[in-house]
């Protein structure tokens, strides 16, 4: 837990840094973290909205930037849809790369009877992860404005996700969904509305789930042969 705290709150003092360096006043790039709570999206919707991007580019760069959350909300899904609505909708705030990371190594099959263990612990990580990134960003806003954007910040941030990514890569088909999907996001970063990351998302994915399945057959292939 502690390596995701410090990872965060790094994350959390870049996106600071790189809101205010942007052009964003203080007071916008604060709002912008308590409403939005998304180190990507801000590192993204940051530089269209100093540009006076229109409204619908920064929307559709929001909307490509966090699809991977669909698939996050899906994968929980099954462990929250006994909850009402605004508990989800509570959730759903919540919901980080870091956080669900957490939760899906805590419980990776469902159990009965732990539905309230579920909320509790999601919930407990969760503000915790909340309260280390705000606390982290407001720092970096207001110590932004002595940083020069020449120092090329936000990509301490892709480093300490990195930090994080790379020790959850442990079987063939996660080795191949995170190949797949880099080299996608490398070869797509030329696209506009920052597509490359939709593209690697649909390639990663589609990688990983052939992986998995034709690992399988050839798991059940070799015992076959063994017999």
């Amino acid at each position: 837990m502690a390596p995701n705290l410090f990872a965060l709150s790094v994350w959390g003092f870049v996106s600071g840094v790189a809101m205010v360096n942007y052009g964003l006043a203080a007071w916008q790039a604060v709002l912008m973290s308590f409403l939005v709570y998304a180190g990507s999206l801000q590192l993204t919707v940051a530089p269209l909205m100093a540009l006076n991007a229109p409204l619908w580019a920064v929307f559709f760069a929001a909307m490509v930037v966090n699809l991977r959350f669909i698939i996050f909300g899906a994968s929980l899904y099954p462990y929250f849809r006994h909850f009402s609505v605004l508990r989800r909708i509570v959730v759903g705030y919540f919901l980080t790369d870091i956080g669900f990371v957490l939760f899906m190594n805590r419980f990776r099959t469902q159990r009965p009877g732990r539905i309230g263990m579920y909320y509790g612990y999601f919930m407990s990580a969760s503000i915790l992860l909340w309260l280390v990134w705000q606390v982290s960003t407001v720092l970096g806003i207001y110590v932004g404005s002595y940083i020069p954007g020449s120092w090329s910040l936000e990509y301490a941030g892709v480093f300490t996700l990195l930090a994080i990514v790379i020790p959850m890569v442990r079987t063939q088909p996660m080795l191949v969904t995170v190949l797949a999907a880099g080299t996608a996001s490398w070869m797509g970063q030329q696209l506009p509305f920052r597509l490359g990351l939709f593209v690697a998302i649909i390639v990663g994915v589609v990688a990983g789930v052939l992986a998995e399945k034709y690992g399988k057959k050839d798991r059940k292939a070799r015992k076959g042969g063994a017999k």
